[in-house]
């Protein structure tokens, strides 16, 4: 599959860290690299690295029979956050020329035995959970002995992961959405949708297409869907996996996995076996129940016996950003959740406290905050708002929570750069702002929750900078700061 490549110029669309993923593999099977981006620092770090590179504006202008132009390339591999309407995505489209992502691309690498025998793919997607869920399904694999590594979306590309030596038999890959639409090859051993709610519908188009990019996760051979989530269950009719089985967090029917009288269950893969205790599970809550059902079906449907997924269960403790206790201050708890980048997520967080000063905004990327907003307001205490989008959060809580004090923290600039170290500086005295606030508003019992329900990038270098700057605020307060209600 890839030998039409050899000796061939391929285009690598974007130089970040896929970008980078790419290029030794692309020099092992023989075809040449050139990098092109949006960025002129980008193009210029590749150039020091004695990579040929062109600008975006070269080849959206050049012929099909223009060296300088695309007609070149045999391939064109595309970083995951390039949307398919960009100008030389566009124009490789119609001058014939492939379109991969680096997923599809790693995918026939592995095929190919580039570096070593096939791996096998437990693919992990969904609107929230994926870095948890990959994060177990990793745990459980090691409790098992079996040698594997967590990869894609989580932070490691998987083209690293397969040039590692010695090299993991299986990989626990974590799939975004953009992954999935430009990976249209990838046949999973297992892969799970574990649900889907409205997120980048600025990139997709629309809902409709970004299920569609999920339900790619169920084309392997076997195939799980979180039941508790209509769309994603729903899913399971688009499926191409030989097999499809759902878990849910209650009782499971023949097929399923679930929870009964606060233990996993598998009633898919056997006829009852016992998986976990509830009390086991990090992070706690019906939400951390579920990735590890999720986790627990994608390993069993590869055999790991149910000792080493109790085993890995029980090992595997929350990563940062994702509803950590940061601190208490006078009776308050605060807990940053920042990881929490769409309404779906924030509704996980907020229902999991009984009364919640919320910290929210950012970037919504096209998702509405009114069923959110209407269904956890009785929890809500107080809210205080940061970034581009906190005027719409603003409206929805006006609307469907208008006994709840809300208080806007404006930035004092239109927009920030992220790049821009006075920049950070400034979102972080945002941020240490909105946590002052926050705790006036708030009283002893109360939880004061960074979840933004918003995507970090309008000021944030991302949501782990976010969550750094939350919990940095948070250590600087004092008892005095608790109760002054604004």
């Amino acid at each position: 599959m890839l030998e039409f490549l050899r000796g061939r110029d391929v285009l690598v669309a974007g130089w970040g860290v896929s970008g980078r993923s790419l290029i030794e593999p692309l020099r092992d099977i023989g075809a040449n690299p050139v990098v092109t981006d949006a960025g002129a620092k980008a193009l210029a770090e590749a150039a020091e690295l004695g990579l040929e590179v062109a600008t975006c504006a070269q080849l959206e202008v050049g012929a099909s029979d223009d060296p300088a132009g695309l007609g070149r390339f045999a391939l064109v591999i595309t970083s995951p956050g390039w949307r398919p309407d960009s100008p030389v995505l566009a124009a490789a489209v119609t001058e014939g020329i492939p379109v991969w992502g680096d997923v599809e691309f790693a995918w026939w690498v592995d095929q190919a035995r580039i570096y070593g025998p096939v791996r096998k793919w437990l693919v992990v997607t969904g609107t929230n959970g994926k870095t948890t869920t990959t994060q177990m399904t990793h745990a459980i694999l090691r409790a098992a002995g079996i040698a594997s590594v967590a990869c894609g979306n989580i932070g490691l590309p998987i083209l690293d992961a397969l040039r590692r030596n010695p090299g993991p038999q299986v990989l626990a890959v974590e799939l975004s959405s953009f992954q999935l639409h430009w990976a249209p090859s990838v046949r999973p051993e297992a892969g799970v949708v574990l649900n889907v709610a409205e997120d980048h519908l600025d990139w997709h188009g629309g809902l409709d297409a970004y299920a569609a990019a999920k339900a790619r996760a169920l084309f392997g051979r076997v195939g799980v869907v979180g039941l508790d989530d209509p769309v994603a269950a729903s899913l399971a009719r688009r499926a191409k996996a030989r097999r499809v089985i759902g878990f849910r967090v209650g009782v499971p029917a023949d097929g399923e996995l679930g929870v009964v009288d606060g233990k996993l269950l598998d009633r898919a893969f056997t006829k009852a076996a016992i998986l976990a205790e509830v009390g086991d599970i990090s992070p706690p809550g019906p939400a951390g129940v579920a990735d590890a059902l999720a986790a627990s079906a994608l390993t069993r449907a590869i055999d790991v016996a149910p000792q080493f997924v109790r085993e890995g269960l029980m090992e595997h403790k929350v990563g940062p950003h994702r509803s950590a206790f940061v601190g208490e201050v006078g009776g308050v708890e605060f807990v940053d959740d920042s990881k929490a980048t769409n309404p779906h997520a924030a509704r996980s967080s907020i229902l999991a406290h009984p009364q919640v000063v919320w910290i929210a905004g950012g970037q919504l990327k096209g998702a509405s905050v009114e069923d959110l907003v209407e269904e956890v307001a009785e929890r809500l205490v107080g809210a205080v708002l940061i970034g581009a989008d906190a005027p719409v959060i603003a409206a929805a809580l006006a609307r469907h929570a208008p006994e709840v004090p809300v208080v806007e923290v404006r930035s004092g600039d239109d927009a920030l750069v992220r790049d821009d170290p006075a920049s950070a500086e400034k979102a972080d005295a945002v941020m240490a702002q909105a946590v002052r606030t926050a705790a006036a508003l708030a009283s002893r019992g109360d939880t004061v929750l960074l979840a933004p329900a918003a995507a970090s990038l309008d000021m944030f270098t991302d949501y782990t900078h976010r969550g750094r700057s939350f919990a940095d605020a948070v250590h600087a307060l004092e008892d005095g700061d608790i109760g002054r209600h604004l």
